[in-house]
C-alpha cells in the first residue's frame, strides 16, 4: 500500500508541475489517504502481533 501512495505522490507532483495543479491536488490527497491508512493497518498488526507472541510464551512457560 505504501508503493501506491508513492506511486500518486509522485504522479500528482509530475501533474502539478506541468499545470494541472486541480487533479495533482487530488492525487496527493489519495497519496495522503493511503499512506495513513498504511501506517494504521501496520500499528494493528503490530501490536496484535505482540500480543499473539505473548500469549504463546505463556502457554509454553
Amino acid at each position: 500500500m505504501i508503493r501506491w501512495a508513492i506511486i500518486f505522490l509522485v504522479v500528482g507532483l509530475v501533474l502539478a508541475l506541468f499545470g494541472f495543479g486541480g487533479i495533482g491536488g487530488a492525487f496527493i490527497g489519495i497519496a495522503k489517504l493511503l499512506f495513513f491508512v498504511a501506517i494504521a493497518i501496520f500499528v494493528i498488526l503490530l501490536v496484535l502481533g505482540l500480543m499473539a507472541g505473548k500469549g504463546v510464551k505463556n502457554a509454553i512457560d
